[in-house]
């Protein structure tokens, strides 16, 4: 009645909007793909896509085709890599990670994931945690790597690694020899993450005390903007502190003590629960083994020491120039509450 080149064409059309964007994707024409859904709609007696518009558009049919394409697309690809060897698993893999991770290990992962599996895609998406948890419910991503606050029952979650963040600013700024008061860094302007930050959410008793509630506080969703405005004397922000050790020994930046200070961020590795997939599981564990947050852009192990050295040299400038950083290409938001 159907196969699964159809049901291919069916999904990657709906994915990508237009019959030319999923012959691209299936390496065929776009007279091949239409070939397929045509035969599809003869041997179903309906139609799949409304062609008038622009950008194709599915029926109603179209739309319990679709569903039902995906999930027998899943099976067999649950099927092909429970039976195959790494080397011949195909598929598309959509990865989400926040921006630590992004800066930090993520090019190990996928150089590791790459050397495993040499035909799997990888398509990283660098995002807010809410964000990627909205599109992980959406099925826009497969797996995402987040700070452990985005729970879900729908959710599987494994544990992947861990991360120290502090509260840091310009020397000089705030006392660093000993503990300051929640009402000493509320003195200063705080500079956050935005909303949808896992931080955000996890330092959420520390931002809506009474002392912080009447504080100046400038938002962005860029870690590095985050780390110039603090640099350059803006304020005082929670950055990561393992991988900011080359701007903290050039005294760029310094570690504000508080009492408590901040908890441990736990990282997760998280898909959606019920959807069997030996590749999926294999690449947790792989982001198991590689997640390590104490130095920026890091390629393996063998070369730690170079991945250091490059995170002291793009932080040279940051230290030595805080005025353009402060400039930086960001739309921070500063609010008044």
């Amino acid at each position: 009645m159907f196969t699964f080149k159809q049901l291919e064409a069916v999904y990657w059309i709906a994915d990508l909007g237009g019959f030319a964007a999923a012959a691209r994707k299936l390496n065929t024409t776009q007279s091949a793909v239409s070939k397929r859904i045509q035969e599809l709609e003869s041997s179903l007696g309906e139609v799949l896509f409304d062609r008038e518009k622009r950008q194709a558009r599915l029926s109603e049919k179209g739309e319990q085709v679709l569903v039902l394409a995906r999930r027998l697309l899943e099976h067999r690809d649950a099927a092909v890599e429970q039976l195959s060897k790494p080397e011949v698993v195909a598929r598309r893999v959509r990865i989400g990670v926040t921006e630590l991770t992004a800066i930090t290990w993520l090019p190990r992962l996928v150089r590791l994931i790459r050397q495993t599996y040499p035909r799997v895609v990888i398509e990283p998406d660098v995002d807010s945690s809410l964000s990627l948890r909205d599109k992980l419910l959406a099925d826009e991503m497969d797996l995402i790597i987040a700070p452990d606050v985005v729970a879900d029952a729908r959710f599987a979650s494994h544990r992947v690694g861990t991360a120290r963040l502090a509260w840091m600013c310009k020397p000089g700024l705030l006392p660093t020899s000993r503990a300051v008061s929640l009402q000493e860094l509320a003195s200063t302007t705080i500079l956050t993450q935005g909303d949808r930050s896992g931080t955000t959410a996890m330092f959420k008793p520390w931002l809506q005390s009474p002392e912080f509630l009447q504080a100046n506080t400038i938002s962005s969703n860029n870690t590095l903007v985050l780390i110039g405005l603090t640099v350059a004397g803006i304020g005082v922000s929670y950055l990561p502190l393992a991988c900011l050790k080359p701007l903290i020994e050039r005294r760029a930046l310094a570690v504000v003590k508080t009492s408590p200070s901040l908890p441990e961020i736990n990282y997760v590795a998280l898909f959606r629960s019920g959807r069997k997939s030996t590749l999926i599981s294999s690449l947790v564990s792989l982001a198991q083994q590689v997640c390590d947050f104490s130095s920026l852009f890091q390629t393996d192990a063998l070369d730690a020491k170079a991945s250091e050295d490059l995170g002291r040299a793009l932080f040279s400038k940051i230290g030595t120039s805080s005025a353009r950083t402060a400039r930086a290409p960001a739309r921070p938001k500063m609010k008044k509450t």
